[in-house]
């Protein structure tokens, strides 16, 4: 039965819950943990090096991720070979909203308000157990996508809808510290720490209660038709690798994804560190990126379906990758601070919105099209790979960028925030090296 509008715009409800809540981790934690010096936060993590190579920082969010991200097929082979009566997915997701809430307002939550090893070892404790929570969620709600859809253009209408959530989720976790500045007045706060856990307690609520919205309103019995898995877990991930195309996405997707949290770990210091300016127009940057990114979304779906979205995918990357050089020589351009960072987000909309929308849908045909072929349906899989190697892409960039800041990351010493820009400028370059050896299936 083809799913009605309401239901998909339920659908894209979870994403924006799942949205919010990773992005405040990804856009928050270094600049919480180890905020420059001109945030009006107290550092709480030693920045100590080890092995002369990586700080703790690093090691914290990549300990964190890695853990997770070998939770992943885990819980995707529980979920496709699942015969519950309620659907192989939704009954998942119904418990892993509560310990996803629990744990992100908990990550802010230091064990102590002075640096201290002990903090370390708590945040890498509440990482771990939301990124869990979190998996347990989005894996299955993912593998949703290519069961509720029959044809090429439904996914992408999906996929379009799912990632306005995305990017829903993007612009509240960037307004977290706008945010903080209204409860700061309204409750008379003169602590800046409580204001920032006050509200992203109250951004973690909203989305579980926006992730349960597609738990209740979706019948997966009557709008998919989807057969459990008879695979164990090794050979399922080993058929999964196969696949010729997979791998080529699979590999830009990372480099892409590694290059994504180097701008969202980095946002609020390219704007106070390399501009001066306030830490609160982070949000006012991110809303206008995304509210101009919708705008494309109309475009994007006219060239995937006139041109391919191959095509569509590979300019994107190279318009990214010029983003990219452009961040290293932010506070360098003839052009005032506020016109130099409207420029480079407003630059930023349409790969946001074809890199949002595309990967999914393409992977969403990778997987029906392989179940055709082998009679196996692992669409759970297909996205649990694929998300592992997303938070394989968001620990390292999320490590990078920490590891960078060494170099720099204060106003007159930020050489450490600019080589970033050329970092993700080499992964965008090798997205678009992978990516265009996959191949394309058209008219489907």
């Amino acid at each position: 039965m083809k799913l009605p509008l309401s239901k998909q715009l339920a659908y894209a409800c979870g994403m924006i819950g799942w949205s919010t809540m990773s992005n405040i981790i990804i856009v928050m934690l270094p600049y919480f943990y180890l905020p420059p010096s001109n945030a009006g936060l107290k550092p709480l993590i030693p920045q100590l090096m080890v092995f002369g190579i990586f700080n703790i920082m690093s090691l914290i969010t990549a300990s964190g991720r890695l853990t997770d991200a070998f939770f992943d097929p885990f819980i995707a082979s529980l979920s496709d070979k699942s015969t519950h009566p309620k659907g192989r997915r939704i009954p998942y997701m119904q418990w892993a909203i509560l310990p996803a809430v629990v744990f992100c307002s908990l990550t802010f939550y230091p064990w102590s308000r002075q640096v201290t090893a002990h903090n370390a070892w708590w945040l890498t404790a509440t990482l771990i157990l939301f990124f869990m929570g979190a998996t347990a969620y989005i894996i299955p709600y993912n593998a949703l996508l290519p069961e509720l859809t029959s044809t090429g253009q439904e996914r992408v209408k999906l996929s379009s809808l799912q990632q306005v959530g995305f990017v829903i989720g993007i612009i509240l976790s960037a307004l977290v510290n706008n945010f903080a500045d209204l409860l700061e007045h309204a409750l008379h706060l003169t602590d800046r720490d409580a204001a920032v856990q006050y509200t992203i307690w109250v951004l973690s609520v909203f989305s579980g209660l926006v992730m349960l919205v597609p738990v209740l309103a979706i019948d997966e019995k009557k709008y998919s038709n989807s057969v459990p898995s008879h695979l164990p877990l090794l050979p399922a991930i080993k058929k999964t690798f196969e696949n010729r195309n997979f791998k080529y996405y699979l590999i830009s997707d990372f480099s892409y994804y590694m290059a994504l949290s180097i701008i969202s770990s980095g946002l609020l210091f390219f704007i106070t560190v390399l501009l001066n300016l306030p830490e609160s127009r982070g949000g006012e940057l991110m809303g206008a990126m995304v509210l101009t990114s919708l705008l494309f979304y109309p475009l994007v779906n006219y060239l995937s379906k006139k041109v391919g979205k191959k095509p569509v995918v590979l300019f994107s990357f190279g318009l990214l990758s010029l983003i990219f050089v452009a961040i290293f020589f932010l506070g360098k351009l003839p052009m005032t601070p506020t016109a130099q960072i409207y420029t480079l987000v407003l630059s930023a909309s349409f790969p946001l919105a074809s890199l949002g929308i595309l990967p999914n849908a393409i992977l969403a045909e990778i997987a029906q099209h392989d179940a055709k072929r082998t009679g196996e349906n692992r669409e759970g899989m297909f996205f649990a790979v694929k998300y592992l190697f997303v938070k394989l892409g968001q620990t390292l960039g999320i490590a990078l960028f920490a590891f960078l800041t060494v170099y720099g990351k204060d106003p007159g010493n930020d050489y450490g925030l600019r080589l970033n820009g050329l970092c993700g400028c080499v992964l965008c370059l090798l997205a678009i090296g992978f990516f265009s050896r996959f191949r394309e299936r058209r008219g489907r």
